[in-house]
């Protein structure tokens, strides 16, 4: 079986091909912030390399392909009610699963929780690739800041800030919340609460 450094190096040039430059570079940093909170935080830095390069493999993808990708894997019929926000991440595992070849459940799993988070049963993978996505190096927004000093000191710590601020950011917009995010907000904030 290849290793994750080789996985890395055989699928870099397919995650290239599907996506713009300024997404692809987007992956490039992820990559990157992942191998430094794996380090961080007791992680294989390939498998972490790995995760955060195919994180948004899908998310340029058509409508078409996620609407037939739910079919095709006989996923939650509701998903189609959302767009490509959550679905390049629920629905672009699979993609990545029958495209790129990579099975390693736990990679598949933080790139299906990476735009939505999870409770406390959230892999330390899924952990980093969530706060890498959020925190690259790139990012430049209010708390973003904050963010990566928190998350320095507790990557637990730096889930719950996240979740928080998405949740108000989306309030503040008015926007849909898909309901999983307020699963996860809820059960960290009763983790932190006892």
């Amino acid at each position: 079986m290849a290793t994750y450094a080789q996985q890395l190096k055989a699928v870099e040039g397919q995650v290239q091909s599907q996506l713009s430059d300024g997404r692809f570079q987007h992956c490039l940093r992820v990559k990157d912030y992942a191998i430094r909170l794996a380090q961080q935080n007791g992680v294989d830095p390939d498998q972490a390399a790995l995760a955060g390069l195919v994180h948004d493999y899908a998310k340029e993808r058509p409508t078409e392909d996620f609407l037939a990708a739910i079919d095709r894997h006989h996923l939650d019929p509701d998903l189609k009610n959302w767009s490509r926000a959550i679905w390049h991440g629920v629905v672009g595992a699979y993609m990545i699963k029958d495209e790129l070849g990579i099975d390693d459940p736990t990679i598949l799993d933080a790139v299906v929780n990476h735009t939505t988070g999870e409770g406390v049963t959230m892999s330390t993978l899924a952990k980093i690739v969530f706060m890498a996505d959020y925190l690259e190096l790139g990012r430049d927004f209010p708390g973003v800041e904050e963010g990566r000093r928190i998350t320095d000191q507790s990557l637990d710590q730096g889930v719950f800030y996240q979740l928080k601020e998405t949740l108000s950011f989306l309030a503040s917009q008015g926007k849909l919340i898909y309901p999983k995010t307020f699963t996860s907000y809820n059960d960290w904030a009763k983790h932190f609460s006892s």
